[in-house]
Order: structure tokens, then C-alpha cells, then sequence
């Protein structure tokens, strides 16, 4: 059993079509909403408080622009040939193995966000892609 809290900086990324490194992954939230109901026989004052939906935020990528994978799958959704894949997000202890694994299902690029230049600035080139997930579930290792 682990006594620390895992570091954040160990992390690799599925897209389904292998791994790739990212320097920033942004995991979605996720939401239960919340149904409002109160029927005009009710003694109480107040509304019943049902579960709804489920609801993700996207996952956001930034990377350093190594070649056009990112962009090339954002570009099929743009075009009207939108690819549905499962991503995993898995963090890595010391030597590399996963202790837990985020999983997300049906997910496709919805932004794609190049990046800011800067001729006097000493820093990688970074691009950001925003994927939908439509379903989120963590797996404790």
C-alpha cells in the first residue's frame, strides 16, 4: 500500500491507435445532473431530487507539435468523417506500471488549438486538442 500521494508528472496516453507522450492532460469532470420534480398532491413545501444525466467535460491534450496525428484526427471530424475512439489515461508509479487508469469511451476531437509564436520566446511549440468523452470510469491498479 502507497503512503504518499502519486506524483502527477508520470502519465501515457492511448488514443486508441497507441501511446503517445503529452506534457499536460486535462481529465474531464464528470457530473450526475440533478432532476427537479414536485407533483401538485405533495404535502411538502419542497421538490423531490432525482439523479439525471451524466455529463462529461472534454479532455483536453497539449503536446509539443512533433508531427500531424492530432491535427489529421481533428480534420476527419471537421470534414464530416468523424472517428469515434476509446482513450486511456494511465498514471505511472517509479517503475513505469499504472496504479490508475482513467478510461474514456466514444470520444472525438472537437477543437484543435495551435499555438502562439513568439520570436523573442525560448520555449517548445505547443498544440491543444479538446476531445468529447461520453463515458468516463477510473481504474484503481
Amino acid at each position: 500500500m502507497q503512503d504518499n500521494p502519486m506524483q502527477n508528472s508520470k502519465f501515457i496516453v492511448n488514443l486508441g491507435e497507441g501511446s503517445i507522450g503529452f506534457q499536460e492532460v486535462i481529465i474531464p469532470d464528470s457530473e450526475v445532473g440533478t432532476i427537479e420534480y414536485r407533483d401538485g398532491s405533495d404535502v411538502l413545501p419542497n421538490v423531490r431530487k432525482m439523479p439525471g444525466l451524466v455529463k462529461y467535460s472534454n479532455l483536453v491534450l497539449k503536446r509539443g507539435i512533433i508531427n500531424s496525428v492530432l491535427y489529421d484526427w481533428f480534420k476527419q471530424t471537421k470534414q464530416g468523417k468523424t472517428e469515434r475512439r476509446d482513450i486511456t489515461v494511465s498514471l505511472l508509479n517509479e517503475d513505469k506500471e499504472p496504479v490508475v487508469t482513467w478510461k474514456m469511451k466514444n470520444c472525438w476531437p472537437t477543437k484543435y488549438s495551435g499555438p502562439t509564436l513568439n520570436s523573442t520566446a525560448n520555449e517548445v511549440v505547443i498544440e491543444t486538442l479538446e476531445i468529447a468523452v461520453e463515458n468516463l470510469d477510473i481504474e484503481f491498479n
